[in-house]
Parts: C-alpha cells; structure tokens; sequence
C-alpha cells in the first residue's frame, strides 16, 4: 500500500498531468502559434517525465528532418548533432515509426557510436525517442535526454507517447488526413517561423549582450502579454519596428 505521502503525490502528479493537457489542448484553435506549442510541449515533457532535457524535429517538404523545439540548447545541440552526423534515435524513430527508449548511451557503440558518444560527453546516460505519427503517417519525433542513468516505466513511455500524440494533432487539426498538401504548407510555414525567430533572438542577443535563451523567453512573454504570435514578434525585432526596450522589460 502507499504511503499518506505517495498517496498525496500520486494525487498532485494526475492533477498537474491534467492542467498540462488542458493546456496544450486550448491551443488547438484557429491560427494558434506552431513554434510556441511545440516549445511548449517539449518543457510540459522534462516536467511530467524523469527526463533532463527534451527537443522536437519535423519533416519539412523533402522530408529531412528539422529541429523545430527544444527545452533547453543542450536538447537542440544534440539534435542538430543527429541531423549533422545523420545518426540516432530521433532519426530511427522517424524513419520507422516506432518508439525507441530506455537506450543506455554508456553502452551504445554499435548504430549510433558517434551520437551515443557525444550524448556521454553532454553528461546524458539515457536517451529516449517517440514517433510523430497518426496511423501510417509519421511528421517527426519527440527526443527526450536522461542525465541519470535510470529507464522510464512502461507509465512514462506510455505518457511521453501521449505527449508526441498531442502535437501530432495539433500539427494536423486543420487537416483532412488525405490532405497532404495542407500538411506539407503548414510545416514549411512553421519551419519559416523557426528561421524567423532565430533570427530575432540574434538581434535582440546582439543588441543588449543577453544570451539567445533569454531573449527567446523575453520576447515569447511578450508574445503572449500582447496577444501576438511568436513569429509576428519576431519579424518586428528583426525590421526595426518593435519596441525593444518593451519586449526586454517583459
């Protein structure tokens, strides 16, 4: 049996897990920010997993695979490690639409041994990867990263394929299945996004000496104390129309 505390716990983590899904389903209407919900649901991930770190890669028109969202720069450096050297899971969860977790990195020399290498040398000892998909059709990958070397319960597996779930559809709400040319639009739109956006979070880096993280997280409150897309921002930040001085305040 559990304890008062488990017991109290168990209550908290359900209740939390709930919040968090309602969260990211009220993102699901009309015109809702891309970039900001898949960013979002790679922090919900490092939140409601043990896992330390998360990121999120699509498929773009030729079907290579993008970094599209990370929890912090060490998720995305890994990504862009795997895309580079074109090896991981991420990549192997993509290409056969199956889930690929509880890999030991320590242990990993055989199909990834430079990823699983640079992993160790990030300090990550597990790494974990769930498909984007719906049926037959597979968009991208959620990649999850473990500093502690301890593998996810068959719960955990199940909640982080529920989190990849949840994007796969907001990415395809406005959508019939057999419409993959609206899917293809909206994916490049959202890649544009990411382009955007980086390079905004360059000029404001560049303009007051913070680091990209943090203008990042300065212009996404802004973003939303204002009720403006992530993208609109970030073309303003980038023509010189903006309120710098605003957005640095937030």
């Amino acid at each position: 049996m559990m304890t008062v505390v488990e017991r109290e716990y168990a209550m908290a983590r359900v209740e939390h897990l709930g919040e968090v899904f309602v969260e990211l389903a009220d993102t699901l209407v009309k015109d809702f920010d891309v970039v900001d919900f898949l960013h979002n649901v790679t922090v919900r991930s490092v939140e409601l997993l043990e896992v330390d770190a998360a990121g999120l890669m699509l498929a773009d028109q030729r079907g290579a695979l993008r970094i599209m969202a990370s929890s912090d720069e060490r998720a995305e450096t890994m990504e862009l490690f795997e895309i580079q050297h074109e090896q991981g899971p991420c990549l192997d969860s993509f290409t056969t639409g199956k889930a690929i977790v509880n890999v030991d990195l320590n242990c990993r020399q055989g199909s990834w041994p430079q990823f699983a290498a640079a992993a160790c040398a990030a300090g990550f000892s597990y790494s974990h990867a769930l498909p984007l998909r719906l049926r037959d059709e597979v968009i991208g990958a959620l990649n999850l990263f473990c500093t502690s070397p301890v593998p996810l319960t068959e719960a955990d597996i199940t909640l982080a394929q529920a989190l990849a779930d949840i994007a796969t559809i907001g990415l395809l709400q406005e959508r019939s299945v057999r419409e993959q040319s609206v899917l293809a639009g909206q994916l490049q739109s959202a890649l544009n996004s990411r382009v955007l956006i980086e390079q905004a979070k360059g000029v404001l880096a560049g303009k007051t000496g913070l680091d990209v993280a943090e203008t990042f997280t300065m212009m996404r409150s802004y973003a939303r104390t204002n009720g403006l897309g992530l993208s609109t921002v970030a073309s303003a930040v980038i023509n010189g129309t903006s309120d710098v001085q605003a957005i640095l305040h937030r």
